[in-house]
């Protein structure tokens, strides 16, 4: 026994010494895995134990050293039976039910990765579940970190498979990660879709160092190439000009509406401290505007306001790219409040930095891709659909909406900028 787990052991989950039904329960499937290895034996013998048959595939041979495999929530001994003197000519015996060396089920390895991607460190893994594995599995943190290669697997997978559906809007964002020997932080490019039932749903993911238009344009060109070719209507993100330059490039038809979180945090940061929370209050009131021209209005009272005390930079940075903060007048009201802000992305990576800022730096630029990717799959179980998706059908029928309500003539759609 090692020194460190004889130090950790007494915090270590142990089964309670009078839990009779965890004992029965226990003991069936040791008796139950112990007879199946027997079974398979028989099966490649074609005879029973004590029994003769017909065609000679060898002996039985005792068993291999007794050793502890790891079942759902605990482990089981058991001895698994051997073969000798199997002719030349025959496929050695090898129990397809359990692998020679293996130490604990496929469903017990999913848990321990599961669990690390919900944070727990893999030097943990150690004083917590030596009781559920058993003290001869293998439990360091290598063999952990082995089990997380499926992840690459899976990922690759997924950033290939084709796209067949229509997505109606697209939402796009940058993540930094603190990951790889080099000092940059490692910025990973997500791209959410919504589809024409409404659903949200993660289309790219890739890595990069910065959010450059080179960038941006090779995760575009990807979508289009694996069956996005029909624009998106409308797409939402920062004021990271590398997006928006390569999808004027992508999809020159695609709308642009610019995130007004962002915005806000622009304006107040060219104010000082006492104004700020006014700023904050204010700004929320002009996207919140029931109308365009109401909206218009409220912006040009506000910096005229700025300007009189001499926060004209904090009026420009208000004013500029304006018609990218208004397109969403031309959708339906219903939707506006998921595409005046980024919310959509930027809420799955609150949940991703929970994990992630726990680790003071991933060693693998890949890793943490495979990380991120692993961790948004799994948030994605819990995206709720957009707010009147019965709308979305209208938008691709090609019917237009001013203020957020059906336009009853059949009008060109056109962008309004102050």
């Amino acid at each position: 026994m090692s020194r460190r787990y004889q130090v950790l052991a007494p915090t270590a989950p142990v089964p309670a010494p009078d839990d009779p039904l965890e004992q029965l329960a226990r003991e069936g499937v040791q008796r139950l895995l112990q007879a199946a290895l027997r079974a398979e034996v028989d099966d490649f013998l074609g005879r029973g134990r004590y029994q003769r048959g017909g065609e000679f595939r060898g002996y039985r041979n005792g068993h291999l050293p007794e050793r502890s495999v790891g079942v759902g929530m605990g482990a089981v001994k058991v001895r698994q039976p051997r073969v000798s003197d199997v002719p030349e000519g025959v496929e050695p015996f090898q129990s397809e039910l359990l692998g020679k060396w293996e130490r604990r089920s496929r469903t017990q390895a999913r848990l321990l990765v599961r669990l690390y991607l919900e944070g727990l460190s893999t030097g943990d893994f150690e004083p917590i579940f030596r009781a559920l594995v058993g003290e001869t599995a293998a439990l360091s943190p290598s063999s952990i970190v082995r089990l997380k290669d499926e992840w690459a697997d899976e990922f690759r997978l997924w950033r290939g498979r084709p796209i067949r559906e229509r997505y109606v809007y697209l939402f796009a964002d940058g993540v930094y990660l603190k990951a790889g020997l080099e000092k940059e932080h490692t910025a990973v490019l997500v791209v959410l879709g919504v589809s024409a039932d409404g659903r949200k749903e993660l289309l790219a993911m890739e890595k990069g160092y910065r959010e450059s238009a080179s960038s941006w344009g090779e995760v575009l060109r990807d979508l289009k190439a694996r069956g996005l070719t029909e624009a998106p209507l409308l797409a939402v993100g920062d004021g990271g000009l590398g997006f928006w330059a390569a999808l004027g490039e992508i999809y020159p038809q695609t709308r642009h509406q610019r995130c007004w979180n962002h915005r806000r945090l622009n304006v107040r940061d060219k104010l000082p401290k006492r104004l700020q929370a006014e700023a904050k209050a204010t700004i929320r009131e002009i996207y919140e505007a029931p109308t365009r021209a109401e909206c218009c209005r409220r912006r040009a009272e506000y910096c005229i306001k700025l300007r009189a005390t001499r926060h004209g930079d904090a009026a420009d940075c208000l004013e500029r790219d304006w018609g990218d903060f208004t397109a969403f007048y031309d959708f339906p009201e219903e939707h506006w409040t998921h595409l005046r802000t980024s919310n959509p992305v930027e809420s799955i990576f609150a949940g991703v930095r929970l994990r992630t800022n726990s680790t003071k730096r991933l060693r693998s630029r890949e890793n943490a891709l495979y990380l991120v990717f692993k961790l948004v799959l799994r948030l994605s179980t819990n995206w709720r659909p957009i707010n009147g998706r019965n709308q979305l059908a209208l938008l691709l029928d090609g019917e237009y909406f001013d203020d957020g309500r059906l336009r009853r003539t059949s009008t060109t759609r056109e962008g309004t900028a102050a």
